[in-house]
């Protein structure tokens, strides 16, 4: 099973405390730009892998998606976008993405934020994503880039930031809000070639760091820009 590390009370408790999510999207300062990839969603069917506390699946039916489905593993996650969602048209289901089962050409948007590095199985599910969508429908994602995902145990020294061992794909255990947190390391092209070997097309890569004015508006975002914390992917089926 997918690790269900917010249904650990401690890290959840960490986790409720973060601007992403107390702001949603709004506290996120990778979204201008993971929304600019987005299509138009009017009329659109989504589903969003790793929905947390439903942010995304409010404003899909915002802007227009007839109906929307979060998928978490995450019992705290499911009940907390239950709690906030009153939208008939938005359904919230608890999915494990290591064993993922849609039905075929349901989708025409698959979205999914900061969750593919903590999946195992990545082939199986990209396969999942893809058999969902219709023809012409889009995976947009962002995950922790590749660069952050290598240290075992992440940390600035002094005004460096530690890589180890790149190119050893594999976990990575690292303590983040909680002890033990176990992420699923892998290099940018291991990513690229997984979407093209499954038959997407990748429309946009961008490894995403503050603007000058998100840096002016968050001056602790400045180090950010020493590295790109998260990797954007736009693909079509």
């Amino acid at each position: 099973m997918t690790q269900n590390i917010y249904d650990n009370a401690e890290f959840f408790a960490g986790y409720s405390a973060l601007l992403r999510s107390r702001e949603g999207l709004a506290g996120a300062p990778e979204w201008p730009a993971l929304r600019a990839m987005l299509p138009d969603l009017a009329g659109r069917k989504v589903v969003d892998l790793g929905c947390g506390f439903g942010w995304f699946c409010r404003f899909a039916r915002e802007a227009g998606a007839t109906s929307v489905l979060g998928l978490d593993v995450s019992k705290n996650m499911l009940a907390r976008a239950r709690e906030t969602t009153a939208d008939p048209a938005i359904a919230y289901r608890r999915a494990d993405l290591e064993t993922l089962d849609l039905p075929a050409a349901a989708f025409e948007l698959v979205y999914s934020s900061l969750v593919l590095h903590y999946i195992v199985a990545l082939p199986a599910l990209l396969a999942a994503v893809h058999r969902t969508l219709v023809p012409g429908g889009r995976f947009v994602f962002s995950i922790e880039h590749p660069i952050n995902t290598a240290p075992g145990d992440p940390k600035w020294v002094g005004d460096t930031w530690p890589i180890d061992r790149y190119f050893d794909e594999g976990p990575r255990t690292t303590d983040w809000l909680a002890k033990g947190v176990v992420k699923q390391h892998r290099t940018l092209a291991t990513y690229f070639n997984a979407l093209v070997a499954t038959g997407f097309t990748v429309l946009r890569l961008e490894e995403w760091g503050p603007t000058d004015a998100q840096i002016a508006a968050h001056p602790e975002w400045a180090h950010e820009r020493q590295r790109p914390p998260f990797l954007l992917v736009s693909a079509a089926r």
